[in-house]
């Protein structure tokens, strides 16, 4: 529609939807600081360069690999007829009607005047690269740098748009009425998954498991996990708030209650969870308990009572304190709990919807069919790390490992040591 048919309050409330997406980016685009410090503070000082050159990459790679087909792939436009299980609508970014010369055709109506095509796009996006985020901290400490940037490329440009287009991109999960708002699945479990087939194909830490016992290895500084837990925290307002596509005052704000409620609940029941097996309060186990509180909210943020959305992100502190023990159990080794959080934990909300949700239409059968379709990224995560551990290798030498992979990989340690004379 030319734009001086469009009303002052048509373009207010436009600019105002469109700003607050904006911000929202902002914030999700923060998280990858927050993955970046809690990554490296809870693993050993002697890999932190590693760990931290991987998340920087990871964005960068995403939002490439997004804006050459996977945005595409996502949202694909999927009409009536249509299978609903892949679509493509080709390469590169093309916005739907109007440019940028100042014809409005088309601009008004994207997204019913929620938000423009292009922030549409660096939304999606960093939901994408948060997805290969999550499968860094499962793999950490032992994978080479090459493959593991290989298997991100491969992860954010097939099987998080392919899979995320089976709901998000109007397929057959949304066709059959499987609710995700913001990721519980779409995004935490698929990234869970690649997380979970990851360290199985990789294999533990040289010396985590001795003699049947769980070895320790300590995190080297806690401050920068504390540091990345309240980035990711602040991060999550972006994530659900903006899930709701729109500046809706109401929704919005209901949105980042239940979400911070859920968040506090994991944070204080993980620790006491915890106690009951070690008799120490575990600081670590607080910050993952709040991030399995902000993973299991994310489905069901706006559709959840508050009284859920506590109960919700209580259930998610303890899951996460027995899933850390259980892979521990079953020796995959996992040094961030990445699994625990984000695979489990993401499951549970995921499935917390069809329990508690405030509508009827959101039932367990129709989750548990979403959860059981998403798992499939599963087998193409694992046979991936296989193809990638049989053609290139995906596992440092045994004295890289234990030297450290900052030196040998990157020739620079994140920590220089100096002594005076």
């Amino acid at each position: 529609m030319p734009l001086l048919e469009i009303t002052p309050g048509e373009t207010a409330l436009f600019t105002a939807n469109n700003l607050w997406m904006m911000v929202a980016t902002f914030l999700v685009f923060i998280m990858h600081l927050g993955f970046a410090t809690v990554e490296s503070g809870m693993c050993q000082s002697k890999n932190t360069t590693n760990i931290l050159f991987k998340n920087t990459l990871i964005p960068c790679l995403g939002l490439l690999t997004f804006a050459a087909w996977g945005f595409n792939l996502m949202y694909p436009g999927f009409a009536e007829g249509d299978s609903g299980w892949f679509k493509f609508a080709g390469f590169g970014l093309h916005q739907p009607g109007g440019n940028l010369s100042g014809d409005a055709s088309g601009l008004y109506d994207y997204a019913s005047q929620g938000y423009t095509y292009w922030t549409d796009f660096l939304f999606q996006g960093m939901f994408a690269a948060t997805a290969a985020t999550i499968v860094s901290g499962a793999v950490a400490e032992r994978i080479k740098f090459i493959p593991f940037m290989l298997f991100c490329g491969f992860f954010v440009g097939i099987v998080y748009p392919i899979i995320g287009s089976w709901q998000w991109g109007g397929g057959w999960l949304k066709t059959l009425g499987f609710y995700d708002f913001a990721g519980s699945s779409i995004v935490h479990s698929i990234g869970g998954w690649g997380a979970l087939a990851g360290a199985i194909v990789v294999g533990p830490r040289i010396g985590k498991y001795v003699d049947g016992k769980v070895v320790g290895k300590p995190a080297h500084n806690l401050t920068l996990g504390v540091i990345g837990v309240f980035l990711l925290w602040l991060g999550w307002f972006g994530f659900n708030g903006g899930s709701v596509l729109s500046a809706n005052p109401e929704l919005v704000s209901y949105v980042l209650v239940t979400t911070c409620l859920a968040a506090a609940a994991g944070g204080v029941i993980a620790p006491i969870t915890q106690y009951f097996f070690s008799k120490k309060f575990d600081l670590g186990m607080s910050l993952n308990g709040i991030l399995a509180g902000l993973v299991g909210i994310t489905a069901g943020a706006d559709s959840v009572s508050v009284g859920a959305a506590i109960a919700i992100g209580s259930i998610a502190g303890i899951l996460v304190v027995l899933s850390v023990a259980f892979f521990d159990k079953i020796k995959v080794d996992d040094p961030v709990g990445a699994v625990s959080v984000h695979l489990v934990c993401g499951i549970w909300g995921t499935l917390a919807v069809g329990i508690f949700s405030l509508t009827p239409d959101k039932t367990i059968a129709k989750q548990l069919t979403g959860i059981a379709a998403i798992a499939l990224a599963f087998p193409v995560c694992l046979a991936a790390f296989y193809a990638l551990k049989l053609t290139v290798g995906i596992r440092v030498p045994a004295e890289e490992e234990i030297h450290g992979l900052d030196m040998v990989e990157h020739g620079v340690n994140a920590y220089e040591i100096t002594t005076h004379s």
